[in-house]
This record gives C-alpha cells, sequence and structure tokens, in this order.
C-alpha cells in the first residue's frame, strides 16, 4: 500500500511542477489534461502527506522522550507520541480507503426508471409514491429533474416513469436503489382490512457519453405517434412523441413528455444511450461484483432489495438487514441514513476483499 502511495505523491509532486511550467500554461490542452489527473490524484496525495507529518511528529517525541531527563516532561513527550500512534492507526485507515477501486460512473448523471410489478393498481400507486419519494430526495440534494416518459393509470398510479437525474455524482446516490421494492399495507381498495404484498422495480443507469456507446443509423428505427395519457388525457393532435427501437439488442425507448419533437428525440437517444452502455458493460459489472462478492450495488434487478411495511412504520433492506422505523419521512424523500448505510457495507466489502 505504502509503495503505491510513494508513487502517487511522487507523480501528483511532478503535475504541480508540470502546471506551474509555461510550456503546459501555454498550452490548454495540456494544462486541462494534467489539472484533470492531478485532481484525481490530489485526495490520497494530500491525506499521505498528511500521514507522513504526523509518523514525523510521534518519531520526534518519542526520540526526546528517551533523551529527557525530567520526569514530567518525559510522560508528557510519550503521551504526544501514543496519542500521533493512535492518529496514525486511524489515518491508515482512511488512505486504505482512499486506495479502493472507485466506480468509474459515480459522478455520473443518471437514468432513474420505476415500474409497477406485481398487484396491479396498487402496486401502480406504489410506484407513484417511490416517483415522488425520489423527486423529494434529489430536490433536496440540488438535481435536476427531468421526466422522459411518463405512463399514468386512471387511479393516480403509475405503470412506467423514466426521468433523467442531472447532477455531479447523481449516479453515486441512487445507484443503490435498483432491484425489486416490496410494499406491504392495506390498499385503500380492500373492503376486509387485509394486508396486501405489492413489488416495483426501479433500475438506475448511468448516463453514457456519445463517444462510449456508438448508435449506427442502420440498427435502429425511429418512429413518430402521438403522445396521450391515462383515460386519453393530456393528447397532443400532432405527432411529437418518439419510439426508438434498437435492433441488435430489441431495446425499445419512448418519450413523450416534451411538446417538441426535437426534445423528444434529444430525451430518448440519452435513454438509449444509458441502457446500452448498462447492457454492454452488465456482463463485466456481474463478473466484477462476483470477483469482490459485494453486498450491495450489483445492479440485479431481479433481487428483492427491500421491503416497505407501511402498518409497523418499518423499512428494511435486505442486503445489509438494516431496519428504519420513519417510513412516513423516508417516503418524503429523507433516504440518507439508509443511502449512506449501503455505501458504508459496500466499502467496506471492497476493503475485505482487497485483503486490508
Amino acid at each position: 500500500m505504502f509503495e503505491r502511495l510513494k508513487e502517487i505523491l511522487k507523480r501528483y509532486q511532478a503535475l504541480n511542477d508540470l502546471l506551474a511550467s509555461p510550456e503546459v500554461i501555454a498550452s490548454p490542452e495540456e494544462w486541462t489534461k494534467y489539472s484533470k489527473e492531478r485532481a484525481e490524484l490530489e485526495e490520497a496525495a494530500e491525506a499521505y502527506l498528511a500521514y507522513l507529518k504526523t509518523e514525523e511528529e510521534m518519531n520526534a517525541a518519542f526520540a526526546e522522550a528517551e533523551t529527557e531527563s525530567d520526569a514530567e516532561l518525559k510522560k508528557l513527550l510519550s503521551d504526544e507520541g501514543y496519542a500521533c500512534k493512535e492518529r496514525l492507526a486511524e489515518q491508515t485507515n482512511e488512505l486504505k480507503i482512499l486506495l479502493l477501486p472507485k466506480d468509474r460512473n459515480d459522478e455520473r448523471n443518471c437514468t432513474l426508471e420505476i415500474r409497477g410489478g406485481a398487484g396491479g393498481e396498487e402496486a401502480a400507486l406504489f410506484a407513484y409514491e417511490l416517483y415522488r419519494m425520489y423527486q423529494a430526495y434529489c430536490e433536496k440534494h440540488r438535481f435536476r429533474w427531468e421526466i422522459v416518459d411518463l405512463n399514468e393509470t386512471e387511479l393516480g398510479g403509475m405503470k412506467e416513469v423514466i426521468v433523467n437525474v442531472s447532477g455531479k455524482g447523481a449516479y453515486k446516490k441512487l445507484k443503490y436503489e435498483s432491484g425489486v421494492h416490496r410494499v406491504q399495507r392495506v390498499p385503500e381498495t380492500e373492503s376486509q382490512g387485509r394486508v396486501h404484498t405489492s413489488t416495483v422495480t426501479v433500475a438506475v443507469l448511468p448516463e453514457a457519453e456519445e463517444v462510449e456507446v456508438e448508435i449506427a443509423e442502420k440498427d435502429i428505427r425511429v418512429d413518430l405517434f402521438r403522445s396521450s395519457g391515462a383515460g386519453g388525457q393530456k393528447v397532443n393532435k400532432t405527432e411529437t412523441a418518439i419510439r426508438i427501437t434498437h435492433f441488435p439488442t430489441g431495446i425499445v425507448v419512448s418519450c413523450q413528455d416534451e411538446r417538441s419533437q426535437l426534445k423528444n428525440k434529444e430525451k430518448a437517444f440519452r435513454v438509449l444511450r444509458a441502457r446500452l452502455y448498462d447492457y454492454y458493460n452488465s456482463r463485466q459489472s456481474s463478473q466484477e461484483a462476483q470477483n469482490r462478492k459485494s453486498l450491495v450495488g450489483t445492479g440485479d434487478r431481479s433481487e428483492r432489495i427491500r421491503t416497505y411495511n407501511f402498518p409497523q412504520s418499518r423499512v428494511t433492506d435486505h442486503r445489509i438487514g438494516l431496519s428504519l422505523y420513519s417510513i412516513d419521512a423516508f417516503m418524503m424523500g429523507e433516504i440518507d441514513e439508509m443511502i449512506e448505510a449501503l455505501a458504508l457495507a459496500d466499502r467496506e466489502a471492497l476493503l475485505a476483499a482487497s485483503g486490508n
């Protein structure tokens, strides 16, 4: 670990020198490239410098204590050395975490897809409630929320909704939400007060750049149609809605939220790129997940990840066994505690897999 940290620090200091050189300053392209590399190394390099400083202070304190004749001063120096030693242990753990492999998609925007599963209208109603929960959470974190496609039911539920979420770290915050969400409660339509179980599927896909996913014109068909909502509402008399079919994968994306055909097409292509990026990387990601034996973050959308039990006011995440008894606040977007716990469990699994 420390050999790697020495290399990081050496490169970090070399980049500082490069960025200060007149030749690099005169070349915006080179300056941008080196600045980006420096930013990626900065946190680990600065943390290692802090570790080296603490180590130096510890050695100096113990060395002075060895030669000091005054008993009181000798104890003070020794205590200072042991305090530095404790701080070193904490800093070592921080350095291990900083050296863990980063998810290359963490800082990206993402596409959030919510679909009603088993349970008919009750599943559609809960899909709408999850939609509102994530919307409130994204507003809290100042992420931009942009509907791509929406398929409503007559009773106010959602069969399916697709949203683009934009903002630095949007995927990092939401990536653990992919999977099957199960709700247990008494539906409003239930006359005998029996608890029903329904499911909703959530998928979170990182947004892909155009250069990362090549979409050949011969591989797709773009259809135009009139947009419509539940019960024939929101009917648009002109064909502004877009449907894109990708023949090699069979992926179909629709967008009818905007009145502009061009905007719908742009949104649909963003979702298609995200799905293709996910499709082509799924095998590799699956293998990586198996290799590291992570508790969370596998992205397996067939996995039941969470239960929302309304009679008990309980939300349980089955991957980490955490239950929160604050379902009302949770459904209003107060989900940070759960997301942070999932991120911590993922980090600890990575540490265990790396042998540190």
